[in-house]
């Protein structure tokens, strides 16, 4: 335990998204055994409330029947044992109930701690599960000791509450005894729902605090040195999954960017299937400036971009392809293309002005 002090002292840096995944992967989850408790309880309680009078029913009433019948009964007839069948289905379906409900609230108390996994790694044989040196290490560590500390907590804090609930129905337990069987049964479901609820308010405050310790515990557990975090950085960077997802991310963000800016744009020169070349251009600019490109099927995206906000579009293939070799995105035009550029900017400011007179006519 000293030993690994200074090392838990060490990891200062929060766990990445892949010393998560990693844990996850290894069924290294936080995982708390008093909201499973909770959750089982709840179910319980819901099963006490709703279904026990139901399930007495489907139990006693088949009862019943052999108690008062026991001496009519032929042991060695095919309707003794057709009837026992039937005695053992309907007891079946009587407790096939409340078993689901039990089932669906051990699922959710998993699923409201962590998302679904399914690991291995768990039941994995490994030498330091056999070995006694190991298990009396567990067995004596501060995880036991503190997981001892808050058993004996809870079976004293819920015992207290237990004693508090039916301390003031002594008198009606005395008189229960010579009771008809069916007061004694509401009876028993009314004192049986006020302890549950109860408990469950106690152990409500309990799976609470025990979650936030067992998430911080987990959460300092997964924490990583500084060395760790540069260590895995560089495996990152190296990793041509990671480079090639990551150049892919970035070509899907500027292409977006690009799109987003066709509207704005003053002309859109093609090359009329393989190149466009979105270009800008307002008073005051030094030079027009390229505000997305692309070949194949980006320029007919552009083209249809283009086309949707009634850019004007200009079939020019040489000027298109030597645009398209020559400028990058957000850049101005080089020198050598000024003259074509204006030419065909021009062109487009007198169609639109002549729009623009024909509609003031």
């Amino acid at each position: 335990m000293s030993d690994d002090a200074p090392e838990q002292d060490s990891k200062t840096e929060d766990p990445s998204h892949k010393k998560l995944e990693e844990a996850h992967k290894k069924g290294d989850v936080a995982k708390s055994q008093e909201v499973t408790t909770w959750f089982m309880l709840i179910g319980t309680t819901i099963v006490f409330a709703s279904m026990a009078p139901w399930v007495s029913v489907q139990i006693s009433d088949p009862l019943q029947i052999i108690m008062m019948n026991a001496d009519r009964f032929d042991v060695e007839g095919a309707g003794f044992s057709a009837f026992f069948n039937g005695l053992a289905f309907s007891m079946i379906g009587a407790v096939l109930a409340p078993l689901a409900v039990l089932y669906i609230c051990g699922i959710l108390a998993n699923l409201v701690q962590h998302r679904p996994l399914f690991s291995t790694e768990p039941i994995t044989p490994k030498f330091s599960k056999i070995s006694p040196l190991a298990g009396a290490k567990r067995l004596f560590s501060s995880d036991a000791l503190v997981n001892f500390g808050k058993g004996l907590l809870k079976i004293a804090v819920v015992g207290i509450v237990v004693v508090m609930v039916v301390w003031p129905e002594r008198d009606r337990l005395d008189t229960m005894m010579t009771a008809d069987p069916i007061i004694i049964l509401m009876d028993f479901q009314e004192l049986g729902i006020k302890i549950l609820t109860a408990v469950l308010i106690v152990v409500t405050v309990i799976a609470g605090a025990d979650y936030f310790y067992t998430r911080q515990k987990w959460w300092k557990r997964q924490m990583m040195t500084v060395q760790e975090t540069r260590e895995e950085y560089k495996q990152m960077e190296g990793d041509p999954h990671v480079k090639g997802r990551i150049r892919q991310l970035r070509q899907e963000r500027a292409r977006k960017r690009m799109m987003q800016a066709v509207p704005e744009a003053t002309v859109v020169v093609t090359n009329p299937t393989h190149y466009a070349v979105a270009l800008k251009y307002d008073k005051g600019m030094g030079a027009p400036k390229c505000v997305a490109k692309g070949a194949d099927a980006v320029a007919l995206r552009i083209r249809a971009v283009a086309k949707e906000n009634e850019v004007p579009i200009i079939e020019n293939p040489p000027l298109a392809r030597a645009l398209f070799a020559a400028v990058e995105v957000d850049e101005d035009i080089p020198a050598d293309h000024y003259k074509a550029v204006a030419e065909i900017i021009g062109f487009v400011m007198r169609l639109k002005h002549g729009q623009s007179w024909k509609a003031r006519g």
